[in-house]
């Protein structure tokens, strides 16, 4: 009788943390803000790690190209769908939302679905540096197709400066790009050049 409890113990164990905790862990999303950030149950805001996508219009500021069509293609991903959270390293972000990778139940990691459609791009923030290389390889294989943002036609500067510590880029003009230290400073002879490397465009001179 005892061994017969203890199995029975053990099993109950088992079920309970594959119904219980194992079930936790997928949760459904209640909301898609933009084409980076979601609330999803038991969360506030969950921001993708690892990727930004362009901006959509709020308050004075206007939105970015295809800032739009980064939230509707996120939302279309997630529709009626639960995830699941892998958490980055570095948890929050300075704005208080949790930075996690965000899986779909067939395997699908939204960051690098949204980066492969282009309508996102790898945005490296040490030390959230899990998937990188594999973010990156989906952005690469979006800018040899020119899809989404890497295939817009924007204003080009004579080259651009990438910062080798921040993995930022700048247009020459920056004041941040210029402030760069030459030893930390690289050379890009294009947007694409230094996208295709994972550099993360500047939030101040938007190159």
């Amino acid at each position: 009788m005892t061994r017969l409890w203890k199995t029975a113990v053990v099993f109950f164990v088992l079920l309970s943390f594959a119904t219980g905790a194992g079930a936790k862990a997928w949760r459904r999303v209640r909301a898609v803000i933009d084409g980076d950030t979601i609330i999803v149950r038991g969360e506030t805001r969950v921001r993708y790690a690892g990727i930004n996508a362009p901006e959509i219009a709020h308050d004075d500021r206007p939105g970015e190209p295809l800032g739009e069509e980064a939230k509707k293609y996120n939302a279309k991903l997630l529709k009626g769908k639960r995830v699941r959270l892998e958490y980055a390293k570095e948890r929050y972000d300075r704005y208080g939302r949790v930075l996690a990778y965000v899986f779909l139940p067939d395997g699908t990691m939204v960051n690098e679905a949204m980066v492969a459609a282009g309508l996102a791009y790898v945005c490296y923030n040490p030390p959230n540096d899990r998937y990188i290389s594999r973010l990156l390889a989906a952005q690469r294989r979006a800018i040899e197709a020119r899809r989404g943002i890497f295939g817009l036609r924007v204003r080009q500067e004579p080259y651009y400066i990438g910062n080798t510590r921040t993995f930022r880029f700048h247009r020459p003009n920056c004041p941040f790009g210029q402030k760069t230290s030459p030893r930390n400073r690289y050379i890009f002879k294009s947007r694409l050049e230094a996208f295709y490397y994972g550099y993360c465009p500047c939030r101040r001179c938007r190159p």
